[in-house]
């Protein structure tokens, strides 16, 4: 689907509110699809979840509190170039992410800075060597390498306020709108993984924008006098990661929950990767 499509859904449900506002709801994905394989079997540097990563040479390991991160996912930002339609990533480059190998990071404490790290590496993706994991790394903070196809996606949010504040909702809209949600992209779609850059994400609870605002600034109390004039910026958070719970690859998040990495939209434009704040979230 594309955003055509998704003028038509909402049309069609007669959310005529939303289709005048589609610009500020609807927004593009790059869908990834994981598929577990042979790790010799793929290329360095390609894009992939789990397995060992392809770093720089003299790269470290992320550590938190004395063990070793576990390594999420690489991404090699050339092979992304086509699918970014609103072309928001860097054109070249490559991507590592890792988190915190015993799951106690969730974002919602100033004092989680650190239970995370995403790498960025400019330019050219040449002199990566295939790193081991570390000895002190977990088995089960090990995960499996997969593939990975990528497809441009259309997204829409799961609560449309939060982006439009100044719309008029009722319980109808709301019926209407989350029967709209329930069959987009397609009525097969809410099964598998779902795996994307950029976009609206899979929300399993509370909008996390004023979250990582807040928090991503030294403050977790909402209730603080300091906190209005930083939350009327919430909304320049972006979503630059979300990975799902995903049995072929190994990962569980909490109760199949998913993580997933924010950060600022003038952060990713000055390519800042060292300023994303990271969610887990779970049902």
């Amino acid at each position: 689907m594309n955003k055509n499509d998704a003028r038509a859904a909402l049309e069609a449900a007669g959310l005529t509110d939303l289709v005048k506002n589609i610009d500020q709801i609807a927004r593009n994905s790059i869908r990834m699809t994981a598929t577990p394989g042979d790790e010799s079997y793929l290329p360095i540097g390609a894009t992939r979840l789990g397995g060992s990563p392809d770093l720089p040479a003299g790269t470290s390991w992320p550590e938190w509190k004395g063990l070793p991160q576990s390594f999420i996912a690489q991404i090699h930002l050339e092979e992304l170039w086509q699918y970014d339609l609103d072309k928001l990533m860097p054109q070249s480059g490559m991507l590592w992410f890792f988190y915190d190998a015993k799951q106690e990071t969730f974002g919602e404490s100033p004092q989680d800075r650190g239970g995370w790290q995403v790498i960025f590496k400019p330019g050219e993706s040449g002199d990566l060597k295939r790193t081991d994991f570390p000895d002190k790394l977990p088995a089960e903070a090990r995960f499996k390498a997969c593939s990975v196809k990528l497809a441009s996606e259309i997204t829409l949010p799961q609560d449309p306020q939060t982006d439009l504040p100044d719309l008029k909702w009722g319980d109808d809209q709301q019926k209407k709108y989350e029967d709209v949600l329930s069959k987009f992209p397609g009525p097969n779609d809410h099964a598998p993984m779902h795996h994307r850059i950029l976009g609206n994400p899979e929300t399993l609870q509370d909008d996390m924008r004023s979250q990582c605002q807040l928090v991503s600034n030294g403050m977790s109390d909402a209730s603080d006098p300091k906190a209005e004039a930083l939350l009327k910026k919430s909304n320049d958070w972006l979503l630059l990661l979300q990975i799902d719970t995903d049995e072929q690859a190994g990962m569980k998040w909490a109760s199949s929950g998913m993580l997933y990495y924010w950060i600022k939209a003038e952060d990713l434009k000055q390519q800042k990767f060292d300023s994303s704040w990271l969610v887990l979230q779970s049902e």
